[in-house]
């Protein structure tokens, strides 16, 4: 990165000012005390100047690396066009083009500005085209902050299966008789489910790989196989793996086409976009002019599909398609999770190292992690402090994952490795 300039406003007085006008201090992401500046490439400086090597990503849209010229170019180019029309523009149209010619399941195509609405969209598509109430998701899955979706998200003490907990003050207690609860990766339980509920139920949804754990063989078949069967639409949650895991998103990489799945953050190239794709059977419940009254679900919003994220999108999967970008991502993650977990196994600390190389986490655990309950197991104040302490050595990383870009070279990797290894030792 170049040389920052020195900053205009010190730390303290930014942390304190943020402190009187936000809640918490925060913007309800990362704790108060980091603030960033600027970015560029794998690497972000803060307000004071200290550069950090980024696996935090935005939370993970900048898959390309921050300001990729390309990109950049694109949105200014844009910009001095206009930002927004609430009418379609022909970007979006183009981005649109461009999900249904990658996404396996997408025929069709619809805007949100978020990946939670893209989420609390798809669940009400799914009971629009089945006229049922019910939705059936995983312990432990992350599905955006709507009232549904934040029911069995983080449990601290989870309960009886399919019961939900919600998890978050302020959900009525109505909706916990509205999710039903299955463990990930347990096949056997899930196809049960779907098959007791099976009249009640209006729609499975699963993230791929549920925040960190990848799915057992055959687990997403099953799923599929169940809910094909039932003729409940299957929904993958793909905001996070959506372009990440290959150019058709988790759907390409495990093999398994949902009838519906939602895309965000890559999507957007850094500016807020999401959407619902999925079979024009059941999309077409977005169009009045193709069901009746009572099947018609009506979406609107103000920045859906802006030309400004869209561009950016464009841009952004213009260089996720050229030769070797994908197989460069998954090299460096392979070299990072190896390294980092024999830096675990060099300082004898009992360690597990799971995801996929383009996003991974450390947990502190002997036994093996296949679902949400196993992760509960794990010694969570040891990630913590591991997590504070790479921190303070120069990566920047959220609470349980690290992100990899196109962006992250070698470099990056021999700097990452030393000081693990540092922080291991400390550890």
């Amino acid at each position: 990165m170049t040389t920052m300039a020195p900053p205009s406003t010190p730390t303290t007085e930014l942390i304190e000012r943020a402190k009187r006008a936000l809640p918490g201090g925060s913007f309800g992401n990362l704790p108060p005390e980091i603030i960033v500046r600027e970015g560029k490439g794998a690497r972000v400086r803060d307000v004071a100047g200290k550069e950090y090597i980024d696996y935090l990503l935005g939370s993970g849209p900048m898959f390309v690396g921050h300001a990729h010229p390309e990109v950049v170019a694109a949105v200014q180019e844009q910009v001095a066009r206009g930002s927004t029309f609430f009418a379609n523009n022909e970007h979006g149209i183009m981005l649109a083009e461009a999900i249904c010619a990658a996404m396996a399941c997408a025929e069709k195509v619809r805007y949100t500005s978020s990946g939670s609405e893209a989420t609390h969209y798809a669940m009400r598509l799914a009971r629009a085209y089945r006229g049922r109430d019910k939705i059936l998701k995983f312990e432990g899955g992350f599905h955006g902050m709507g009232d549904w979706a934040l029911m069995s998200m983080a449990p601290r003490q989870p309960g009886n299966f399919p019961q939900a907990t919600p998890d978050t003050a302020g959900i009525p207690g109505a909706l916990k008789n509205e999710m039903l609860i299955a463990p990930f990766n347990d096949a056997a339980t899930a196809t049960a489910m779907i098959e007791e509920h099976a009249d009640e139920l209006a729609g499975v949804i699963v993230e791929p790989l549920q925040r960190l754990i990848p799915p057992k063989p055959g687990f997403l078949q099953a799923l599929r196989t169940a809910t094909e069967k039932a003729g409940i639409p299957l929904i993958f949650d793909e905001i996070v793996t959506g372009f990440r895991f290959a150019y058709g998103g988790a759907q390409e990489y495990y093999g398994v086409v949902p009838d519906l799945c939602t895309i965000g953050k890559i999507v957007g190239g850094g500016f807020p976009l999401a959407a619902v794709a999925g079979r024009d059977e059941i999309m077409k419940h977005f169009d009045k002019s193709r069901v009746s009254d009572d099947q018609y679900l009506p979406q609107v919003g103000t920045l859906s599909g802006n030309p400004i994220a869209a561009v950016a999108g464009l841009a952004t999967l213009e260089i996720l398609r050229r030769p070797g970008t994908y197989e460069r991502v998954f090299e460096t993650g392979r070299q990072l999770m190896t390294g980092l977990q024999k830096t675990m196994n060099d300082a004898g600390i009992a360690a597990r190292v799971i995801g996929e190389p383009p996003m991974f986490e450390v947990f502190f655990t002997r036994d093996e992690i296949t679902n949400y309950r196993d992760i509960l197991r794990a010694d969570e104040k040891r990630l913590a402090r591991f997590n504070t302490l790479v921190v303070e050595r120069g990566l920047l990383k959220g609470a349980t994952k690290y992100y990899v870009s196109a962006a992250h070279g070698q470099a990056e990797v021999d700097e990452t490795l030393t000081i693990w290894r540092d922080a291991a030792r400390q550890l």
